[in-house]
């Protein structure tokens, strides 16, 4: 599990009721932190034959959730960039390089290693996010990945998307739920923390099969998570799917209540990077509620007040060790 530095707890009106990204981050660094999205030039193996072709049917051109990064541009180059945004915007002070476009170790090991020490050279920069799939983290890359570990902040991301092999096998993911299992099991074994993305909403799985869910990753043991919503981009063969009628996102409301009974079933100690997606103005199709991502997450705190109620509460272990 997770690392965490205990403070003094705060009322329940004041603080959020969820293990919040955010909250660590200023927990261990005493100072707001940003994460600086980048695209490192790499693809998938998924699409250029490795273990398929085409890619997920969510995942667009340019990758899923690639969306407002700076392109064909050097790694230095784009932090550079992103470091003078976030400091006018949001008074940043210091910065996570976030590998986030494709997958970020599908290249050799030497090649990752230049990218990452370039990233690090960044003034201001202090940490990795490498956003990575759980077949492609060789014993040489896990090693490498370890390496980084000791001596940065890290964190590896893994998209799990679903534990259901049948909703893998629907978004042509190319690989099963073990194959997960294992990479996690494997990345814990050299040290580093993991967070997964999960998919609600997906064609086919009922309520209660996406909030099983949230036992699986208690049970992996992961310190992160990223939920994201079913949403459906341009250019992809979800879109095709969509438009022939065949799957349908969820209301705003649903979506909202499906995350609250998820974070009360998800042991207080895993860290929520992320509650919602949203893939861009531009390139976004549906649900186009998903672009008002600050009043998504109001939503959310919202029914958690109303409810009384906070991460893990349906554990048994609410609160404890957590430092919130």
């Amino acid at each position: 599990m997770a690392f965490y530095v205990g403070i003094k707890r705060r009322s329940m009106d004041e603080e959020k009721r969820y293990n919040a990204f955010s909250d660590l981050l200023k927990r261990e660094f005493g100072c707001r932190v940003n994460r600086i999205s980048v695209d490192a030039g790499f693809t998938c193996p998924n699409r250029d034959g490795t273990v398929g072709i085409g890619g997920c049917i969510y995942c667009g051109d340019r990758g899923s959730g690639s969306h407002g990064i700076l392109p064909d541009t050097a790694v230095r180059e784009q932090l550079e960039h992103g470091k003078e945004i976030m400091a006018r915007k949001y008074k940043a002070r210091l910065f996570i390089a976030y590998f986030q476009a494709y997958t970020n170790t599908h290249a050799p090991v030497e090649r990752l290693r230049r990218l990452y020490d370039e990233a690090l050279s960044v003034p201001e920069v202090v940490g990795l996010i490498v956003g990575t799939r759980p077949d492609c983290l060789s014993s040489g890359v896990l090693t490498l990945l370890g390496e980084y570990a000791r001596k940065s902040w890290f964190w590896l991301e893994l998209g799990m998307q679903s534990h259901l092999d049948r909703s893998l096998e629907y978004l042509r993911r190319g690989h099963d739920f073990r194959t997960l299992e294992g990479a996690v099991g494997r990345a814990q074994g050299v040290g580093l923390r993991v967070c997964v993305h999960v998919m609600l909403g997906l064609p086919g799985e009922s309520r209660e099969e996406m909030l099983a869910g949230a036992e699986v990753l208690n049970r992996l043991g992961v310190d992160g998570v990223k939920l994201h919503l079913l949403h459906v981009m341009k250019g992809t063969l979800l879109e095709e799917a969509y438009g022939r009628g065949e799957i349908k996102v969820m209301e705003r409301d649903d979506y909202v209540t499906l995350v609250c009974d998820y974070l009360e079933l998800l042991h207080p100690s895993i860290v929520i990077q992320r509650l919602t997606g949203d893939g861009g103005r531009d390139h976004l199709v549906a649900p186009l509620w998903s672009l008002k991502k600050f009043e998504v997450l109001n939503a959310i705190d919202n029914q958690l007040k109303r409810r009384g109620t906070r991460q893990g509460i349906k554990t048994g272990d609410q609160g404890l060790g957590t430092g919130f």
